[in-house]
């Protein structure tokens, strides 16, 4: 091992280190590793931004704009709803709703077609009784398959088409993986059809009002006692009868900053505030009979609004509020949104709601103004559960973004123009016909992906300039050189599937791609199916809820706990492997080029 492979290895082990430690955001992890490089002589000076010029970010970037175009313009949900009224049981819910985000997800960003239809199932489990819990995990993992299905689905496609471009001077198509892709997702469908019995039955209960808001177990809300309150004088044990065992007062706040833990006998005084916790049914009869104030009821009537709602949402991982508490982000002030309750992961919440720093799939219930309602989810990325009256963004010009999508996949396929200007061009029209605003457009775009891609892009080309990808592969061929050609590619499915949940699977593909390329070549084998095999591994992420946005962002709305991912994820993860391998052998064929 040469020095400077030494290094190369090292920073790359740091960075990954840095990944799975968490502490730090993606973007930034792979920006130091940009400079770290630099400094360490290992990437040139002079090709350190290389990366940002690179058509593969032009792709991506230009792709979530049109993606988000067609997630806006709300013809999914109309195509949808003749189906809706027939969907009596989750028999038939199941495979039509996962069905429909693996096919949105095929020609569009898989977060973004599962953000279209949560609404849509939320509606559907309320109106016919079936479990939530039923739907969303399905739904995320279809968007997942549905992604491998064409060159646009996922990042990790395009990463992969890049790869075989440097090694062989031709990429990908748009439609090349959709023989490998389609079978994958078909079966897939059918295992998620039926297998979706094995997660827990978490049963929502929906009416009006309060009811309404109050679907997910677990809540945490926090209520003032005002002076005409029935319970001021009485104790805490009495106030807890009222939810007949299913609240607990956690905390009471007195004189505005001393902080208790009452014990049961413990006197309730005029303007205390309590902290509780408890089922929904149970919060909304305890607040009500005591008479308690929730801390956001107040807004809309500040907001002078005759007509308030309250709506349920989830925070999006492309949330300004994700990390920051009620009181930073200003939801009263700037947004005239009230925050009544949280519910996070079946996790008990124990500070007050305006001190609580928001995460992703948290889910939040809202009192606000009706006509602001709609205006202010848009602009905080809150996915609306609840309030059907609330549509982010949908415009008149409802199928012109997917007739656009389709020439611009058209235009690729024949080959009469490059995937980047195709693209470029499709967003351009996008504006052009103000589908978009501009200011919408550069909110579309996931710029901590675009720095991610641009600044790993280098670093995984130090890597393989020093000769380290050779080495890796050296040292792979001698595992793979010792099984059958197709055990070596399902090993190489294993590996992808094993690293995406530490990394980004965009970073997966940055760093394996090459190595499964290198490996194939030592092996005397076609290095077309170890890439596929790649893109397929690192698309797959089903087994933790923090791998990918999709697991991410059913967690809270489904009331999933983190082995329920296991449960569904596994035997789906060891099917796509079973079915893929033999499938991308079949289709590319394993011998040499």
């Amino acid at each position: 091992m040469t020095l400077d492979q030494a290094l190369a290895f090292g920073l790359m082990a740091v960075t990954i280190g840095l990944f799975i430690w968490g502490r730090l955001p993606y973007d930034l992890v792979a920006v130091l590793a940009l400079v770290a490089g630099v400094l360490l002589g290992i990437i040139p000076a002079d090709e350190a931004f290389s990366g940002f010029g690179d058509d593969v970010v032009i792709i991506v970037a230009t792709a979530l704009l049109v993606s988000a175009a067609v997630a806006r313009s709300g013809a999914v949900e109309t195509a949808m709803r003749p189906l809706l009224r027939r969907m009596r049981g989750p028999q038939a819910q199941v495979p039509v709703m996962a069905g429909a985000v693996t096919l949105l997800s095929m020609v569009t960003k898989n977060v973004g077609a599962l953000a279209m239809l949560m609404p849509v199932a939320t509606q559907v489990s309320r109106r016919t009784g079936t479990p939530l819990s039923f739907l969303l995990m399905p739904m995320a993992f279809g968007s997942l398959i549905g992604g491998i299905v064409t060159m646009v689905g996922t990042s990790p496609n395009i990463l992969v088409s890049k790869v075989r471009e440097d090694i062989t001077g031709e990429p990908f198509g748009m439609f090349d993986y959709t023989p490998v892709g389609l079978v994958i997702a078909a079966t897939g469908l059918v295992f998620l059809s039926f297998a979706y019995r094995v997660l827990p039955d978490t049963r929502r209960t929906g009416g009006g009002g309060m009811d309404a808001a109050f679907t997910l177990e677990d809540y945490a809300t926090e209520a003032r006692v005002p002076e005409g309150s029935p319970f001021v004088g009485r104790t805490v044990a009495e106030l807890e009868a009222l939810g007949e065992g299913g609240v607990k007062v956690t905390t009471v706040i007195r004189e505005r900053f001393r902080r208790h833990v009452p014990r049961p006998d413990w006197e309730i005084r005029a303007e205390d505030v309590l902290l509780l916790t408890g089922e929904p049914e149970d919060l909304e009869r305890v607040t009500a009979r005591a008479r308690l104030r929730l801390a956001g009821e107040e807004v809309a009537e500040d907001e002078g609004a005759e007509d308030s709602v309250v709506a349920e949402g989830v925070v999006t991982a492309d949330s300004p509020l994700v990390g920051q508490t009620p009181a930073e982000a200003r939801l009263r002030r700037h947004h005239g949104l009230g925050l009544l309750a949280v519910s996070r992961r079946n996790q008990r919440l124990t500070r007050r709601l305006r001190r609580l720093r928001l995460e992703v799939g948290d889910v939040l219930i809202l009192k606000a103004s009706r006509d602001r309602l709609a205006e202010s989810l848009g602009e905080l990325r809150i996915l609306p559960l609840s309030e059907r009256d609330v549509a982010l963004g949908r415009r008149k010009r409802s199928w012109l973004p997917i007739g656009i999508l389709a020439a611009a996949m058209v235009l690729v396929a024949l080959h009469l123009v490059p995937v980047a200007v195709a693209f470029a061009g499709a967003a351009a029209l996008v504006l052009l016909l103000r589908i978009m605003t501009m200011e919408e457009a550069y909110e579309s775009i996931e710029w901590s992906v675009i720095v991610l891609l641009a600044a790993l892009i280098p670093v995984s080309g130090a890597i393989e300039a020093t000769g380290g990808t050779d080495l890796l592969a050296a040292g792979l061929e001698r595992v793979a050189g010792a099984v059958p050609p197709l055990v070596a590619l399902g090993l190489m499915i294993v590996l992808a599937m094993a690293v995406t949940p530490f990394l980004n699977n965009a970073a997966t593909v940055l760093v394996m791609a090459p190595i499964a390329a290198s490996l194939a070549q030592r092996l005397g084998l076609n290095p077309d199916p170890f890439l596929m095999a790649v893109a397929v591994g690192a698309a797959c992420d089903f087994l933790t809820p923090i791998g990918h946005q999709c697991n991410t962002l059913v967690m809270g709305p489904g009331g999933y706990r983190f082995g329920d991912y296991w449960k569904l994820g596994l035997p789906l993860s060891i099917l796509v492997v079973v079915v893929g391998t033999p499938l991308i052998a079949a289709i590319w064929g394993l011998g040499t080029p």
